[in-house]
């Protein structure tokens, strides 16, 4: 037997449940089903928000195309050989140059220009009641803005970067009868501003046939007549339309497009776009593959570019340096009169030699004639024959000599037969005489006339002669200018070659970036109903849950056994429910002889752990609490009672002495009878204590020592002698003494009397008692302060939900199956014997549950 009671001891005080996070899902359902009525409402609630969002949240559609990104002839050669095998093989791959490409194609310039080409910048929408619908090549009316205003608008954008310059223009067009009326404002920041809404103008106009312009403080628009063949009328409707700044829409484009490659392998680059519109999306997708290709050979040409600029910069300085030397060769052949110095120097050295020989005739010419003057003017030659046959190239003095020559043959023959006086003779003496003056006259002359003659072909044979011995000098200097001549030619000819490349180049130029597929249409991104409505209903289930778990975790107040069994590892003896007032008696006793009410259960379930607790020969059970309200008194009385209906003799002794309770509880009316006339004797005999004692008037084995009157210094009285003797004396007439204490956590009394009790048991009430107070308690029993310290957890209003789903649902077994079979390791009443704790039970002895 002894045995038994060490095992259900150890049992008692060791045995503790896990603890339970208020995450577990224990506690989760838990919370659920107590708070049902609030997870409904909360799932109704933010199911018709989910309803209205997906009614009108406009939707956002993925687009998707593939572009080939060509390789270069320099990367097909670099991936030649080894190195395109190690790529086939997936050693390497060629990453480097499609990452680059995909970063090009995700950049906001390139989404800029798409804007830009497209005129996305232009929204368009049609006012609607809740709901405004958005416009794309359907709108009635188109609406631009002049190029230089629009590049304005970037600029201010980057310098000011407000909201206001990002959508510079907002417009209202409303459809009427004669024409359509424009509302709208226009924003135009200056530098001398300093509050942004003076820049702000409205300004309204009146459109009665297009197109039509109107110009305002940030730019000039033209409005057209949509052509479209999808554009339809406004019929009245007001369109909303603003114009974005191209710098922003690209940025945002830039946000929703994804390009990754297909594989590390290929070069084939996955391009996918999220749109309100999808047409305008499957637009953007197309036109980007064209501003990518634009601008890729823009890049390709710009080399091909700046070749040409310099070629032609270059051929007009070679053009002028060959003008230059072109120049510098006709005016050395002018200066020297030279055309072909080969051909000249052949000519040269024929002058040369025919000047020479003209030289040498002239020379003989003028010493026959010399020879000739020399005869003639000899007297004794006078009337001789002069030589003829000489060579003399003169004819008249040839022909004079001749006529000289018949004249004397004439007059010698005529002498000899007439004498020199003879008529005749004397005639042709005086003609010879004649012939010669006129010989030596034609001689003279023709003396000066070689003398000319000599000079002119000594002239013309100095000039070949000086043109022969100059001849290599010009032959190295055009041999120079030559040179110079044949490079700038040939570099001009070279430099004329490459340009015509350079321009074939530029011609044949092949689009870097290729649509494989046209772009298409994949699938709506958001929002999806599923995922709404399903996010509703988590939404509808957490939000609720988020804030009874934050009550839970925020309150400091203790609920139920799982608060207090988190809070301290003492054994917890009972879990006591609030009692129903048809229970309760006027003394405020639950307990009743004969009866099998729940509340009698509890306290039997409770008389029987403290026995367990309690060693053979111990019967002083000590009742305390934190602070009063807790219901100490209340179960000690109970307690008392229920001891007294096994027959046993019971004490219940009113230790607290500053607020006594016992007297008002019992009914009791005497209360001067008690402890404290015990306490301020000098000495206590048996005879004394048991002269204080009164009949409880609730069972004949239960008695009283209240009290008594509240004395001045209570804490001395207690820490007296009396008080062991009187322990003592009780000791010997009771079987159970029952201390009703003042709480611990208030006054050090408790302390005092603890030392004379044999069992703790520590009183705390549900939703009232502070966690904060178990520090108190916990440190009590380290310290061994208070001697076989529990617990009992007083006043769990089962009539509350939190209660019966705790205590019903939560565990498969009530409060005393728990105690038996989850803690102390013996059998005891089950949920199955009374039922759940609800409010109907308590005192119902018709209740059907509680007579099974």
């Amino acid at each position: 037997m002894e045995n038994n009671v060490t095992t259900g001891q150890s049992s008692l005080q060791t045995a503790q449940p896990e603890e339970e996070s208020v995450f577990s899902l224990q506690n989760i359902l838990t919370i659920g089903l107590i708070h049902w009525k609030w997870f409904v409402a909360s799932v109704f609630i933010c199911g018709c928000f989910a309803m209205a969002y997906l009614r009108y949240k406009s939707p956002v559609y993925q687009m998707a195309a593939k572009i080939l990104i060509k390789d270069d002839q320099q990367s097909k050669t670099r991936n030649s050989g080894l190195l395109s095998s190690m790529q086939t093989m997936g050693f390497i791959t060629n990453s480097d140059g499609i990452q680059n490409e995909v970063e090009v194609l995700k950049s906001q310039y390139l989404t800029r220009e798409v804007v830009r080409d497209l005129k996305l910048y232009v929204n368009y929408k049609l006012k609607g009641k809740v709901k405004d619908h958005l416009l794309y090549k359907n709108q009635e009316i188109s609406v631009d803005i002049d190029p230089a205003s629009l590049s304005k608008i970037e600029e201010d954008v980057k310098i000011y970067g407000t909201a206001q310059t990002a959508v510079p223009i907002k417009l209202e067009i409303t459809a009427e009868e004669d024409g359509y009326k424009v509302k709208g404002e226009s924003y135009s920041p200056k530098i001398t501003t300093l509050d942004p809404e003076e820049d702000v103008t409205a300004f309204e106009a009146k459109i009665h046939s297009l197109p039509a312009t109107i110009t305002t403080t940030a730019g000039t628009l033209t409005f057209t007549k949509n052509t479209h063949p999808t554009s339809t009328p406004m019929e009245g409707r007001t369109m909303l339309v603003s114009i974005i700044a191209p710098t922003m829409l690209g940025a945002s484009y830039a946000n929703a497009l994804s390009v990754e490659p297909t594989s590390k392998e290929t070069s084939i680059a996955l391009i996918t776009l999220n749109d309100k519109v999808v047409d305008r999306g499957l637009d953007f997708l197309e036109q980007l593959c064209v501003c990518y290709n634009r601008q890729a050979n823009a890049d390709k040409n710009e080399t091909a570019l700046k070749t040409e600029e310099f070629i032609n910069g270059r051929l007009e300085k070679i053009d002028s340096e060959l003008g230059t030397t072109e120049d510098a060769l006709e005016s050395y052949k002018k200066q020297n009169k030279v055309t072909e110095l080969k051909l000249d120097a052949t000519q040269t050295l024929a002058q040369t030699s025919q000047y020479s020989t003209k030289l040498q005739d002239a020379e003989t010419q003028i010493q026959l004639l010399d020879y000739l003057r020399e005869y003639v003017d000899n007297p004794a030659n006078k009337y001789q024959i002069i030589p003829s046959n000489v060579g003399l190239a003169d004819e008249a003095s040839k022909h004079l000599i001749n006529q000289f020559n018949q004249s004397v043959l004439d007059r010698n023959r005529m002498l000899r037969t007439a004498s020199e006086i003879a008529p005749q003779v004397m005639t042709l003496t005086a003609t010879l005489d004649d012939l010669q003056r006129s010989i030596q006259l034609a001689l003279l002359q023709a003396r000066k006339g070689a003398d000319i003659q000599l000079q002119g072909i000594k002239s013309q044979y100095s000039k070949y002669q000086s043109r022969v011995s100059s001849t290599p000098e010009q032959e190295r200097i055009l041999t120079q200018i030559g040179r110079q001549q044949e490079v700038k030619s040939g570099l001009y000819l070279m430099l004329l070659e490459k340009r015509e490349e350079n321009s074939i180049s530029l011609a044949a130029t092949a689009d870097k970036g290729k649509l494989i597929d046209d772009p298409v249409y994949v699938s709506k991104v958001s929002p999806k109903k599923m995922v709404v409505l399903l996010l509703a209903i988590v939404l509808g289930l957490g939000i609720p849950l988020i804030i009874f778990i934050l009550l839970q975790v925020t309150r400091y107040k203790i609920e139920g056994r799982d608060d207090v069994m988190k809070l301290t590892r003492l054994p917890i003896v009972a879990d006591v429910a609030v009692a129903s007032d048809s229970v309760k008696d006027s003394a405020g006793i639950v307990v009743k002889e004969n009866k099998n009410y729940l509340i009698d259960e509890i306290f039997r379930s409770m008389r029987t752990n403290i026995q367990f607790l309690l060693e053979e020969g111990q019967k002083v059970i000590l009742f305390t609490s934190s602070t009063s309200g807790e219901g100490k008194t209340f179960n000690a009385a109970n307690l008392a009672v229920s001891f007294a209906l096994l027959g046993k003799k019971v004490i219940l002794v009113g230790l607290d002495i500053r607020k006594p309770a016992l007297g008002r509880l019992f009914g009791i009316s005497d209360r001067t009878l008690g402890v404290t006339p015990l306490l301020a004797k000098q000495k206590v005999t048996e005879a004394d204590v048991l002269r204080q004692i009164v009949p409880s008037g609730v069972n004949d084995n239960l008695e009283i020592m209240m009290a008594g009157i509240t004395p001045p210094n209570p804490t001395e009285l207690l820490a007296k002698e009396n008080l062991k003797d009187i322990i003592a004396a009780l000791r010997n007439h009771y079987d159970y003494i029952i201390l009703d204490t003042a709480p611990a956590g208030l006054v050090s009394d408790t302390l005092q009397i603890g030392k004379f009790a044999d069992l703790s048991v520590y009183v705390c009430r549900a939703d009232y008692t502070p966690k904060s107070c178990f520090d108190i308690v916990n440190k009590l029993h380290d310290d061994n302060k208070l001697p076989r310290l529990c617990i009992v957890l007083n006043g769990v209003d089962m009539s509350k939900k939190k209660y019966r789903y705790y205590y019903g649902y939560s565990h498969n077994y009530g409060i005393y199956g728990r105690y038996g079979r989850k803690n102390y390791g013996y059998n005891s009443y089950g949920a199955a014997s009374f039922g759940t704790y609800t409010k109907s039970h308590y005192g119902d002895e018709n209740d059907t549950s509680i007579k099974k």
